[in-house]
């Protein structure tokens, strides 16, 4: 049974670069929307625009009940949802909790178990869109849960993304999300590779990018990111330390299962050097200074 929009009271944890627009496309959407974020001036866009600033994580979950979190590192998520303070401690029974941090699959498990118990219902589900999905409300929402709870948020999940897929149970979005990440990451090492090798063939890389952005390898990075990179905008749409930490997340996790990560690792080694020379603020896109600099 679907969550009637007048029923949800959406309190949003978490509202950084991602965080922002998807709980601004929330309040568009005509839900109501409380805040919290560890830096409040970080939420004073969103307050301007009518969301309710929260003073801590237990009296959002207090008051709401549909909790949203897109905050940094497993152990944030963690310390948000199991902590003395945290979420499943405070929040109301039949309330919904939807972690969108890119997390671990076990922690997510964990997470759904603890809340299980208290009568809450946990869904993990990671985006992919990065800050441009985010902020026109089209990201990719990776679920994994109980399907009872994915079809009473869904119209949710609607205001913030456009393709949204149930992958399975607790853990599923997060197994999900690091597919996602691992083909990313060694996308990336070619795409910077390419226009690296474009420019020193003598090649106008924004005229080789019409070429090869619309043929096999054609790619979101590629026709979004390139631009960015021949233009010297490496601002962050998804930070260099949140894209390591991903990465660990996804190499720890394949270990766990046996399976051989070479591209993975390699792309992981070069992301860490570029943060050992200070741009672990800087955006994904930023790999192309490894090649050029």
């Amino acid at each position: 049974m679907t969550l009637r929009k007048e029923d949800a009271l959406i309190g949003f944890i978490g509202t950084g670069v991602m965080g922002k627009g998807m709980a601004a496309n929330l309040m568009k959407a005509g839900y109501k929307v409380s805040v919290y974020n560890r830096t409040k001036a970080k939420a004073q866009e969103l307050i301007e625009k009518g969301a309710i600033w929260k003073d801590t994580i237990a009296e959002l979950a207090r008051e709401a009940n549909v909790i949203i979190t897109m905050i940094g590192y497993p152990n944030d998520v963690r310390e948000a949802y199991l902590g003395a303070n945290g979420i499943i401690a405070n929040a109301r029974p039949g309330s919904y909790l939807i972690d969108m941090t890119t997390s671990s699959p076990k922690l997510a498990k964990e997470i759904y178990e603890a809340a299980k118990a208290k009568n809450l219902n946990a869904l993990d589900a990671p985006v992919s869109g990065g800050d441009v999905g985010a902020r026109e409300g089209t990201l990719s929402i990776m679920v994994g849960g109980d399907a009872q709870a994915f079809e009473a948020v869904k119209p949710i999940f609607e205001a913030m993304g456009k393709n949204i897929v149930l992958q399975g149970g607790a853990g599923a979005g997060q197994y999900t999300k690091m597919c996602n990440q691992i083909a990313i990451a060694s996308n990336m090492m070619g795409v910077c590779e390419a226009i690296a090798y474009a420019i020193k063939a003598g090649l106008d890389p924004n005229v080789v990018l019409k070429s090869i952005g619309s043929g096999a390898a054609g790619s979101w990075s590629l026709n979004n990111l390139v631009p960015r990179m021949l233009a010297g905008n490496f601002e962050p749409g998804f930070y260099i330390k949140h894209f390591i930490k991903d990465m660990k997340i996804a190499l720890e996790s394949a270990k766990e299962m046996g399976l051989k990560t070479p591209g993975l690792e390699l792309a992981l080694s070069l992301y860490e050097e570029l943060a050992r020379r200070g741009e672990e603020d800087s955006g994904t896109q930023a790999l192309f200074k490894y090649y050029i600099d």
